[in-house]
């Protein structure tokens, strides 16, 4: 039995693994617009974490550039992550599933997950460096409570944690609008 239901746990580990990394992101720095929101003619700070985080204008000239980037390549990656679950998911499905396979496809999903966790700790450490050590404790505690980290969320069994977290993302793993496009 443990046999049949292996690439199933494999399936589901993987798929909250991304889901978990890929909501993160998208929740760490939840504006989604990849650029200013409509309307704003690009000025002032379009980000609501750095709105939230008192990000100074000057400080933010520096911010934006580096979060066009950071977003544009979680993009790509989600979306090329995203194409690997699929192909994942076919070779499961398939009439005969070829083990084999399902386990190099495995490996090229969590080279991704990888992937997608440096280009989050290194954007997250070049912004550290431009926000004050107030920010900075700000901007990592906020983290710990959208991640649940903090001993509060679902995943230490005390319910659902602040309502900006990632529970519906984990529970249902990640959606198009999960990916972190701000």
């Amino acid at each position: 039995m443990w046999k049949t239901i292996k690439p199933l746990l494999i399936l589901l580990s993987v798929g909250l693994n991304v889901a978990f990394a890929v909501a993160w992101a998208a929740h760490a720095l939840p504006a989604r617009t990849g650029g200013p929101p409509r309307g704003r003619g690009g000025e002032g700070i379009w980000c609501p974490l750095h709105r939230e985080l008192g990000t100074s204008e000057e400080q933010w000239q520096e911010i934006e550039p580096r979060l066009k980037q950071f977003q544009e390549r979680c993009q790509e990656l989600c979306r090329h992550i995203n194409q690997l679950r699929s192909e994942m998911i076919d070779l499961v499905a398939a009439p005969e599933p070829d083990r084999a396979a399902i386990e190099a496809k495995q490996e090229e999903i969590l080279a991704g997950q990888r992937r997608m966790q440096r280009l989050v700790i290194e954007h997250l450490l070049a912004e550290k460096q431009l926000l004050s050590p107030h920010q900075q404790e700000q901007l990592f505690e906020m983290i710990r409570q959208r991640a649940h980290c903090s001993g509060h969320g679902p995943m230490m069994g005390r319910g659902r944690g602040r309502g900006r977290g990632m529970g519906g993302a984990l529970r249902g793993g990640p959606r198009a609008g999960d990916c972190p496009e701000h």
